[in-house]
């Protein structure tokens, strides 16, 4: 599936992820291949995806919103 994260002054991440783990204000959450559709907002604290190749890339953000739909997930991080 395609993920973009992208935050106010540039793109963090832009690429394809088998694997996205995301802090959603009641808790952790897990979106994989072919989720149904979701809008939820974000907490503070750690984002992880796994690329297609295993590759684990984590990033810190202040909260945001995550969209995910028709195998696509675009998150609005702070």
């Amino acid at each position: 599936m395609k993920v973009d994260i992208i935050t106010p002054e540039e793109t963090l991440y832009s690429g394809q992820a088998k694997d996205v783990r995301l802090i959603g204000l009641d808790g952790h959450f897990q979106i994989l291949n072919n989720h149904a559709p979701i809008v939820s907002a974000l907490a503070k604290g750690e984002i992880k995806i796994i690329d297609g190749e295993d590759i684990l890339h984590s990033f810190q953000i202040n909260g945001g919103i995550v969209e995910m739909s028709d195998n696509a997930i675009h998150i609005l991080a702070q």
